[in-house]
């Protein structure tokens, strides 16, 4: 650096230290000096500042200059980029000093593709083999030379082949020989090379794309430009035999790399640079620059997605961030959501006695029962004497119906709450009074695939209880294939009561299919002390990927008041070699009949991180409590995560506006202005309101009315 820049600096510098070791360790310093760097890159690239990449980059630069700064250095930071750049412009003005810039490239991708002749347009001259009949690149390799007077490194690599099974072990084994070589030399910047002509159809690489993440590791795309070779190939013809458009097509096969690279990485967010390349037929301007058939000079651009790419890389270095990119090392491991992981928490988990133990603390008291047996007979009246009926007889005929349903409904609940009481106080069970044989109960019907051939089983059986313990459903898989049978799964379901007071129960959906084993189990065990305090544990199993989820968990309720319940718990979760341990308080309490509040608070930690929470909700049941669930509740969260705090409210309501019609109304809304409103309706008097679903079909039709352009046509296996 000259004693113009070192001028410039020093004048930047705090007053109070005044030695050459200051500028060199001041990390502002060094970021100045690195804008000054890039500046000079953009003119010798003959880029505009004003690019809106370029303008991208220098506002990361600011934003993260900004979170490592005092309140001293704010001053500095503001005056930096226009200095930087006056800077930048004197020094290529006089032709000195050199810049103190480099880029170390690794390229990537299947055999074919032309990464080699990449590497040849690059530098513009022959530095790799090549050949059109076999793998040119057997071996890795660096490729030094100097484009622009910006010294570059390419590390050519061979080239992986096809997906396939047969493949899989000869990728592997040239991915961890590369892995190898870059842990001793990383490299600033990936290219992954796709060729762009034989994406029309039949495109699949999703299996490399995963094998590539697992060896190199996620991070690894975070820090990839995509290429796309034979950009200036002829495309292929659309469904009409007329030649497609070269944007759409471009987006279209862009877009679809860009999502699997997606899925590997499980991060929907992600979204790659892409640049078009052209080795071979392509026509070139005044200057003898390649250009593609959108105009693009695709060459200046490559070096200046590379050129940001390794100066964001270095100022997140500099400015002690953590950066987006160590490839080498393998980087899989995944954090689960704190905050998720705490909402589940805090959810109330009903137990098997929880239910019954509530109806018998509100069920009906003897004279509401006794009302429903003196109740006068009443005749059922048929259709056509219900039709001659007048309007006021027809309300006066249902509203005498309703209210004997309620009062019978009431008398089943008073009925089976005498029973548990009743078996509570005989103790033990005897030969006398063991409970009679359950009956068996028919299962709704199994539902049916989107479509199915005349041997599906579906529509022959019917799913039926039987007095055995274990039921079981298959789980019907939506996206599957046609005419297949449709099931992904499997659905288990047990609860059993091993001694009195002891209950276990033991729940579980299992789905397979070519690729993946997906398991969602929970097991529990619950303790009713006759004191009245309820102990229960619990396993829950969950898997994500290739790795498992375990949650150990226990909770404790008192009981020994009627009206006001408290408990707490604990929970350890387990999810790839870490602990996540959480605890929580909670408190309900009843008044009277109808109204309830419930309260609970907890937090959940590990790994370095904390989340805490908590809520308060407020319910007001109806008047036919248990018997009709008629209910409105308020209901406040609050989430601290990160120094980040989130407040949310909810509002949810259920009532019969009429006989045979539920309404049901959802809403929520939280302090960053998100939310959303959910309105159900189910009759069965008033059909009319199925005519709503008539806006959406409508609406429906209009969207696929809409021109669009067919890019490609999907080839069915088999």
């Amino acid at each position: 650096m000259d004693s113009s820049s070192q001028q410039v600096l020093a004048d930047h510098s705090s007053p109070s230290s005044g030695s050459t070791d200051r500028i060199k360790l001041d990390p502002l310093s060094k970021i100045e000096a690195l804008q000054v760097n890039f500046f000079r890159i953009l003119q010798r690239l003959r880029q505009s500042p004003e690019d809106i990449l370029v303008a991208k980059v220098l506002y990361r630069i600011h934003l993260a200059t900004l979170i490592r700064a005092g309140e001293s250095d704010l001053n500095r930071i503001n005056l930096r980029s226009d200095k930087a750049r006056a800077l930048a412009a004197e020094q290529e003005a006089a032709g000195r000093p050199e810049i103190d810039f480099s880029l170390r490239i690794l390229v990537l991708g299947k055999t074919g593709v032309g990464k080699s002749a990449t590497i040849n347009s690059i530098f513009n001259q022959t530095k790799a083999m090549t050949n059109a009949f076999k793998p040119g690149t057997d071996r890795i390799q660096e490729i030094t030379g100097f484009v622009n007077d910006i010294k570059l490194t390419v590390i050519d690599t061979p080239g992986f082949w096809p997906s396939s099974a047969r493949n899989v072990r000869r990728n592997r084994k040239i991915m961890l020989s590369i892995k190898r070589y870059v842990q001793k030399y990383p490299p600033d910047v990936v290219l992954y090379l796709e060729r762009l002509d034989t994406m029309s159809k039949g495109y699949n690489d999703f299996p490399l794309l995963r094998l590539m993440t697992e060896v190199f590791g996620s991070a690894m795309w975070f820090n990839t430009i995509l290429v796309m070779t034979n950009a200036a190939a002829a495309l292929p013809e659309g469904s009409t035999g007329s030649p497609i458009n070269y944007e759409s097509y471009v987006a279209h096969c862009t877009d679809l790399l860009q999502r699997y690279i997606q899925m590997v990485v499980s991060d929907a967010k992600l979204e790659n640079p892409v640049v078009l390349a052209e080795n071979h037929s392509c026509r070139t301007n005044t200057s003898g620059e390649r250009i593609l058939p959108n105009g693009q000079v695709w060459k200046k651009q490559l070096l200046l997605l590379c050129t940001c790419t390794k100066v964001l890389g270095d100022a997140n270095s500099l400015l002690g961030l953590q950066n987006s990119i160590e490839l080498g090392p393998s980087n899989n491991s995944r954090m689960p959501s704190l905050p998720h992981l705490l909402s589940s928490f805090l959810q109330q988990r009903p137990s098997m006695a929880d239910g019954t133990d509530e109806v018998d603390e509100y069920s009906v008291s003897d004279s509401e029962e006794d009302e429903y047996d003196q109740l006068p007979p009443i005749r059922i009246l048929t259709k056509m004497q219900f039709k001659k009926l007048s309007h006021s007889q027809k309300k006066d005929y249902l509203d005498e119906l309703d209210y004997r349903e309620t009062l019978f409904l009431k008398k089943q609940l008073k009925e089976e709450s005498r029973r548990r009481k009743e078996k509570k106080l005989l103790g033990d069970r005897t030969e006398s009074d063991a409970p009679e044989e359950a009956e068996d109960v028919q299962l709704p019907d199994i539902a049916v695939p989107p479509s199915f051939d005349c041997d599906s089983p579906v529509y022959r059986y019917r799913g039926v209880v039987m007095s055995d313990q274990w039921l079981w459903r298959p789980v019907l898989d939506p996206q599957g294939w046609d005419h297949d049978v449709g099931f992904e799964g499997i659905n288990l379901e047990t609860a059993v009561e091993i001694k009195r007071n002891l209950t276990a129960s033991v729940s579980g959906q299992m789905s397979k299919d070519k690729h993946d084993f997906n398991i969602h189990s929970e097991c529990a065990a619950a303790y009713t002390d006759p004191r009245g305090p309820t102990y229960s544990v619990g396993l829950d199993i969950q898997s994500s990927g290739h790795d498992m989820f375990y949650t150990f968990r226990s909770h404790a309720k008192s009981g020994y008041l009627k009206h006001n319940v408290a408990g707490c718990g604990v929970s350890v979760t387990s999810f790839q070699n870490r602990y996540y341990i959480g605890t929580k308080l909670e408190d309900s309490l009843h008044i009277g009949k109808r109204l309830k509040f419930a309260a609970n608070a907890g937090q959940i930690a590990g790994a370095g991180n904390a989340a805490y929470g908590g809520g308060f909700e407020a319910t007001i049941r109806g008047r036919d409590y248990p018997a009709r669930n008629d209910k409105v509740s308020m209901t406040m969260n609050i989430l601290s995560f990160n120094k980040e705090l989130v407040l949310g409210g909810s509002f949810e309501s259920e009532f019969r506006p009429s006989r045979g019609t539920r309404l049901s109304v959802n809403a929520n809304l939280n302090n960053r202005n998100m939310g959303q409103v959910s309105i159900k309706t189910s009759s069965s008097d008033h059909v009319q309101i199925a005519s709503i679903a008539l806006f959406t079909i409508l609406r429906a039709i209009f969207r696929k009315r809409e021109p669009k352009y067919v890019l490609i046509e999907d080839q069915e296996a088999g």
